[in-house]
């Protein structure tokens, strides 16, 4: 995500549910009716199960104002054994050489916002974006309004010794960096490029030179309107530097949007009705009532007081005053912070909130806002907007995802900024969810939606946020973190009919309001799906076999090994030569009846006779089922499956 939650917690005892195994999912969900705690919370799972649990590191649990716990895990990236768990404080690292005790490696405190994290190689690249952090990485925070010791940008690391990350450099922007993506070019071997995409307001040209606010028509150089793109040198990382500012929004409109939904009509209404009644502040702005915070209401008086050259604490004619021109005043601060700003109602967004790269096939995915955008990244300094697609039941398009060959890709919307429930059993099914979309070229045609299939309380924030893609050979299978509604697996191979086959889930937090907390992201590595839970820690599970998901399967996906994994920098999946990839294959044609039930048998049987066998009579063995299986696939159901079979065996026969 991607998106500031304040927790609440309290330490309590871990309790886990046994694992259920099964073809369909129960009649009674039993994901409903979970009991609410930290550690204690009910679990419910089905077709996975929990390998550990491993609870934050003391080093980032303090207490706020408040005297709450103060915790906030965010994404994750992953080099050989070990996992990068950002966090808004800094970034944990834990060693999963033992997936069932994880060990923390190093806890690295260093504030400044939601530390969203990518490795390349032996380079760590970290994100800022809040107004404490700091050069220094220091607790202290910073006071000035404007210091040239704040960090708003990349953070980059030698991570060669991941227990002692040693700092670069920096590399500032101009509205800091909310997330990034490690981008890598095929015919670049001397050069790796990051993108940024920053949401906070543009920094003033006092603390880093040539930030500026503005349409561009108006405004040339304004800093809106654009991400960043970032060269780093391998030779001399310490000099990476903005190498360009693509205009990738130039010319969209406002996208369609829906309205907010009944229910949290109601409440706002509630909100101000009981503002009104207990004295509060409440103004409108464009047909809608906005109750005015503390902060402001605090400040206010104090010019108040000021104007009329008192001292000390606001009176009441103070108060009398600003109730008489509150909505005069907030209207003209509204509208002088969009002059500022740059705002155009009929414009379309001025950042994207992340970007997934793809350089196997030369495309991006941009999750921007208002809208989904593919990218031509062959040139990766200097991006190009080649598609976009808008959706009124999207309300804020968050993060994307390819499909291995490249013909598909899916959106995430993160409806309610990740802070709100919006998987309760009154919400659409249609908001808060996946939009999956093939691809021809640069056009994206939609096919359906996926959402979690069972509501959540109204005290579990919920809605689709960030996965990676398991690598299942011959299908496109997804795990997928969805804050409170915990981990989904789901197979979006009919991009039509994506339909659910896994998934772990917890109880709320409190079973009386809502404490921020849940799977901020849930990503396949090396046989298992690691979750980053924003208030409990690290989670790890692992596929159990079932009539939806084989071991065969489930083995093949093994198969795939990765150095490194940064979720946004897809890596193309290849399978090697295995009997077990060619069962796998038989598997799927089974389950589809893609075939004969006896010549499934028959095949089952020639494979395994063939892996016994060695040498040349190995050999004669595949060549005949080759053969025989061209002769299946004429009449087969099911004839790219068919096909994916046979090239496997031809593989194996060489």
């Amino acid at each position: 995500m991607k998106s500031r939650l304040v927790l609440a917690l309290a330490f309590v005892i871990w309790g886990r549910a046994a694992a259920q195994t099964t073809a369909t999912a129960p009649r009674q969900d039993p994901r409903i009716g979970l009991r609410a705690g930290w550690f204690n919370a009910g679990t419910a799972n089905w077709n996975m199960r929990l390998v550990s649990t491993t609870p934050p590191s003391p080093q980032f649990i303090n207490r706020d104002t408040a005297g709450d716990f103060r915790f906030i895990n965010s994404d994750l990236s992953f080099r050989g054994n070990y996992v990068i768990q950002g966090n808004f404080n800094g970034i944990q690292i834990w060693d999963i050489s033992n997936p069932k005790i994880p060990k923390l490696y190093k806890a690295f405190v260093c504030p400044g916002s939601q530390s969203d994290v990518s490795v390349y190689r032996n380079f760590l690249f970290v994100s800022g974006e809040a107004l404490n952090g700091r050069t220094d990485c220091g607790t202290q925070g910073v006071t000035d309004t404007v210091s040239h010791d704040r960090l708003r940008g990349i953070r980059i690391f030698d991570g060669t010794d991941l227990a002692t990350p040693k700092r670069i450099t920096d590399v500032q922007t101009c509205r800091g960096s909310h997330t990034h993506t490690v981008v890598t070019q095929p015919n670049d071997t001397d050069n790796v490029y990051i993108y940024v995409s920053g949401s906070a307001p543009v920094r003033s040209p006092n603390e880093l030179a040539g930030c500026a606010v503005g349409a561009p028509d108006s405004t040339p150089n304004t800093a809106l309107f654009r991400i960043e793109v970032i060269q780093v040198p391998l030779a001399h990382p310490e000099q990476a530097h903005i190498v360009s500012s693509p205009r990738i929004f130039q010319d969209l409109v406002a996208p369609p949007r829906h309205g907010e939904a009944p229910e949290d009509i109601a409440e706002q209404k509630r909100e101000v009705d009981s503002t009104r009644a207990a004295g509060g502040y409440v103004v409108t702005f464009e047909g809608r009532d906005l109750i005015l915070g503390p902060q402001l209401v605090t400040s206010t008086l104090d010019s108040i007081v000021k104007a009329r050259g008192g001292t000390g604490a606001p009176t009441a004619a103070d108060s009398a005053t600003l109730r008489a021109n509150a909505q005069d005043i907030v209207t003209k601060r509204i509208e002088a912070n969009r002059r500022r700003q740059g705002f155009n109602p009929n414009a379309g967004p001025t950042q994207c909130h992340d970007i997934t790269v793809y350089p196997a096939i030369g495309l991006a995915g941009g999750a921007c806002g208002g809208y989904g955008l593919l990218l031509d990244i062959r040139d990766a300094a200097n991006p190009k907007r080649v598609g976009a697609v808008a959706d009124s039941n999207f309300s804020f398009w968050h993060s994307a995802t390819f499909n291995n060959d490249g013909s598909k890709i899916l959106f995430t919307d993160e409806w309610g900024g990740g802070l709100q429930p919006r998987c309760r059993v009154t919400d659409k099914p249609e908001w808060g969810a996946d939009a999956i979309f093939t691809l021809s070229g640069a056009t994206m045609d939609f096919k359906s939606y996926y959402k979690l299939p069972v509501a959540q309380t109204s005290f579990e924030n919920c809605v689709a946020h960030n996965g990676t893609l398991i690598p299942v050979p011959g299908r496109d299978i997804m795990s997928q973190g969805w804050y409170q509604g915990g981990v989904s697996v789901f197979d979006w191979t009919d991009p039509a009919h994506a339909k659910e086959i896994a998934y772990f889930d917890r109880g709320p937090m409190d079973s009386t309001k809502l404490v921020g907390a849940g799977s901020w992201s849930a990503y396949w590595y090396n046989g298992y799906i690691i979750s980053s839970e924003i208030a409990r820690g690290l989670d790890i599970f692992e596929l159990t076999p079932n009539a939806l998901l084989t071991q065969n399967e489930i083995d093949a996906a093994k198969l795939v090994h990765f150095d490194y994994l940064n979720a946004q920098d897809q890596q193309q999946l290849v399978w090697p030569a295995s009997f077990v990839v060619a069962r796998a294959y038989v598997d799927q044609l089974a389950r589809s009846r893609g075939l004969p039930t006896p010549r499934i048998n028959a095949i089952r049987d020639a494979l395994t006779g063939a892996e016994r066998a060695s040498g040349q009579a190995r050999r004669d063995a595949l060549s005949q089922l080759a053969t025989r299986l061209s002769t299946d696939a004429q009449a087969s159901t099911d004839q790219p499956k068919v096909r994916m079979l046979i090239a496997v065996v031809n593989d194996l026969g060489k």
